[in-house]
């Protein structure tokens, strides 16, 4: 039985075996490494991506996938009995708009109803298991897309960064305010409001970091859901989770790879947490 399928892309950070058994269609972001360009979790595995990054000197940038990108997948999909695609806020990639415009060029088939979700990484791939679900139990295409907005809208996220090195090199912070920040060793806390990435506040090591996190989740009262996308160090991980499991009163279902998306901007070792409200 034909059912309403879901398309995201890469920025969520779902990997390939949780993406693949859930029937999610992911098109992925492109990463350049000088002239070189590579498909962000399909040429170029989280893995791989931080081992070229701690050995290359140049930095890579990244690029929204095309509309023709969107349009094939699109194209893959005549069967379904409706198109939800989620994407990677509008206010911080073109994605969303490529993806418009893919639509736009299906011509007859399956309706595709394009979703900005306002968030990026695990809070994307918070939103895109929400719809899938309502998606698996039968939903209808109205349904699903409902599911899918009002799961974005009600996931807050919070990130740790190491360091503001990448920041400085993809442009996004000054680099003489990354100097300063390695100087005085403070690492940024991020957050998401109204769909654009900014600073919540600076702390002064890991530890205060995670407890800053964990602090985030507690006032939040009572989830609904959480998942972890990271690139640091297992070891740090299976601490972190232990800790935010006795917070959060329950297994932390999911837990990605942060894939090249954000990991251009942030570097090896990034914490992310998306938490979504109860209703």
């Amino acid at each position: 039985m034909s059912q309403v399928r879901i398309v995201t892309d890469s920025t969520g950070d779902l990997d390939r075996e949780t993406a693949e058994s859930a029937g999610i269609a992911v098109v992925p972001i492109y990463v350049r490494w000088g002239n070189r360009s590579y498909r962000d979790g399909l040429d170029l595995s989280p893995a791989q991506f931080y081992r070229r990054l701690a050995m290359n000197s140049s930095h890579p940038t990244t690029a929204q996938p095309s509309p023709e990108d969107f349009h094939q997948v699109y194209s893959s999909l005549q069967d379904a009995n409706g198109i939800v695609s989620i994407h990677i806020s509008s206010k911080i990639s073109g994605t969303y708009n490529s993806a418009i415009l893919g639509s736009r060029m299906a011509g007859e088939g399956p309706q595709i109803e394009v979703v900005d979700s306002g968030l990026n990484s695990a809070g994307l791939a918070l939103g895109v298991l929400a719809a899938e679900e309502v998606a698996h139990h039968g939903g209808t295409m109205k349904e699903v897309v409902a599911e899918a907005r009002r799961a974005c809208a009600e996931t807050k996220m919070v990130a740790l960064f190491d360091t503001m090195k990448y920041l400085a090199r993809g442009g996004r912070v000054a680099p003489a305010i990354a100097l300063a920040a390695g100087f005085l060793r403070v690492k940024p806390v991020l957050t998401f409001r109204d769909g654009e990435i900014i600073r919540a506040g600076l702390v002064r090591s890991r530890e205060e970091g995670m407890a800053r996190i964990l602090r985030f989740v507690e006032a939040l009262g009572d989830l609904r859901n959480v998942i972890v996308s990271h690139s640091t160090t297992q070891e740090e991980l299976a601490v972190f989770l232990s800790r935010l499991e006795s917070v959060y009163g329950g297994e932390v279902g999911n837990v990605f790879d942060m894939g090249a998306a954000l990991g251009v901007h942030g570097g090896p070792g990034m914490i992310v947490l998306a938490a979504r409200r109860s209703s």
